[in-house]
Parts: structure tokens; C-alpha cells; sequence
């Protein structure tokens, strides 16, 4: 008779109830507290303000812009992955752990020195004659999705890497021999086998960038607003910790959504290549 395997997920279980579920919950409650009791009114105020509209808009207009920036950058690096040698592997895997090593403040920091006036960009577009004087991406939405692109592009480069390994290599060999040119070996053959590893990569993306509060604040500035530095100022500012937590759980709400129709995605047979 096999063992079950249910004591060993108990320490496990104990931890997610301790340090997720639990503090999710108070997360709820304390959204819901109103001065007179339970209510609806922090929600109220939190969506009947424009200004915080726009902010969750451009929230996931964020998320969605480094997803499709991660998504150009990080395929060719795959690809390039899986045609090289062992030895130009290893380098593209060391190349993309290396940052993940380092801490996100220090990442973000790295690029204050790289988008200010006196950085490598401003420096090579004044080489190249694009620009007379020195130039700033600091502060702009520009600057801050080149950032988050460095900082998440090993989320979607590792899926995408981990599925493409256990492919053969003279796969697209089959699809020339058979007519297939090169873009359409790369559309109906390789895209269709990378569409999972996709998915879980952008949710992981998104996940990343929408709540990635020190980079917003520090690349992006006052200027540019999002959910989780509103958060930050009903906390640390304003000390309105139930407007705070319906802001957080708005924020949830929103990304859960988007989680689940990706999740959803990945299960459908014919878009992840089995139709």
C-alpha cells in the first residue's frame, strides 16, 4: 500500500495559510472597514475618482508595454539558445541569471546612471549626431520600460528556453525539406510550440512590472503615476490603510483577471500547438 504524501505538504500548507492567506484576508477586511463599519465606500471613492482611473490604466498599460517588449527581445534570444553549442549556451544562461543575482534596488539604481544625462545612451546618441545635447530618459515612461524590460526579460527568456530544449534541434530542417521559408517554419512550427512558454512567461512579466514600486518611483517619477506608489502614499503619507487596501485589492482584481484569461489561454488544445 503506497504512503500518502499528505504529511509532507502539511509544513508547506501551514506557510501559505501563515503568510498568504491569513494576511490576504486582513487585506480584505481592512478594504471593507468604513467609519460607521463595513462598506463599500473606500472602493467608492477609490474608482469614483478619475484621477485613480487613469492611474489603473496606465497601470496596465505598463504591464502590457513590457510584456510586448520582453516578448521582441526575449525570443531571439531563445532561438539563438537553441541553434548554438553547448559552451555559447552556458553563456546566454549565465548572461541572464547574473541579473536576477542581483537585487532590484541596485538594478534600478544601475539605471539612473544609464538614462541620466551623462549615461552610455545620451552619450552614443550625441556620438551619432541624433541629438546636439545631452538628453534625460529619467522620469519618462520610456526610460522606465527600457528598465523594466532589462529587469524582467529573464522571465520570459527561462520558459521560453526550458521548452525549446527539449525540442530537436533538425526540426526546422524537416519543415525547409518539406517547402516551408524560414518565416514560415518560425509561424506555423516554432510559435505554436512556444505559445506556452509564452503565456507563463507574460504572466509572470506583467505580475512583475505592475507591482514593481521601486522602479516606478524611482525611474518613473512623480510624473508618472501608478497603482502601487498610490498605495504607498495612502500608507505612508496619508496613513489611510482601508483606502490602501482597496487600492491593493483593486490592483489584485485587475492582474487576477488578466492571470486567468492567460491561464485559460494556455489550456486551449489548438492555440498551444495540439489541435
Amino acid at each position: 500500500m503506497r504512503a500518502s504524501g499528505f504529511p509532507f505538504l502539511v509544513p508547506m500548507l501551514a506557510l501559505s495559510v501563515a503568510f498568504f492567506a491569513l494576511p490576504l484576508a486582513l487585506l480584505f477586511a481592512y478594504s471593507f472597514a468604513g467609519e460607521t463599519g463595513p462598506s463599500l465606500e473606500n472602493y467608492a471613492r477609490f474608482l469614483g475618482d478619475p484621477f485613480n482611473f487613469r492611474v489603473l490604466l496606465n497601470t496596465a498599460r505598463l504591464g502590457f508595454e513590457t510584456v510586448l517588449s520582453t516578448t521582441l527581445l526575449g525570443i531571439p534570444i531563445a532561438l539563438l539558445f537553441w541553434h548554438s553549442g553547448q559552451r555559447t549556451r552556458q553563456v546566454i544562461i549565465f548572461l541572464t541569471l547574473i541579473p536576477m543575482l542581483t537585487s532590484n534596488v541596485v538594478r534600478t539604481f544601475a539605471w539612473i546612471v544609464i538614462l541620466g544625462r551623462q549615461g552610455p545612451i545620451s552619450e552614443t546618441l550625441m556620438a551619432l549626431g541624433l541629438t546636439g545635447a545631452p538628453i534625460s530618459l529619467m522620469f519618462t515612461e520610456f526610460g522606465l520600460i527600457l528598465a523594466m524590460t532589462q529587469i524582467d526579460l529573464p522571465l520570459i527568456i527561462l520558459p521560453l528556453v526550458a521548452i525549446l530544449s527539449r525540442l530537436p534541434r533538425n526540426l526546422t530542417e524537416a519543415a525547409e525539406v518539406s517547402g516551408a521559408g524560414p518565416w514560415r517554419v518560425m509561424v506555423t512550427v516554432l510559435l505554436p510550440l512556444m505559445v506556452p512558454a509564452l503565456l507563463a512567461g507574460w504572466i509572470l512579466v506583467y505580475a512583475s512590472t505592475s507591482a514593481s514600486f521601486v522602479t516606478q518611483a524611482v525611474i518613473g517619477g512623480a510624473r508618472n503615476v501608478y497603482v502601487p506608489q498610490l498605495i504607498y502614499r495612502e500608507v505612508g503619507t496619508l496613513f489611510d490603510w482601508p483606502l490602501a487596501s482597496a487600492i491593493a485589492v483593486v490592483l489584485l482584481f485587475t492582474t487576477g483577471i488578466l492571470l486567468l484569461a492567460l491561464s485559460m489561454l494556455s489550456r486551449h488544445r489548438r492555440l498551444v500547438g495540439h489541435g
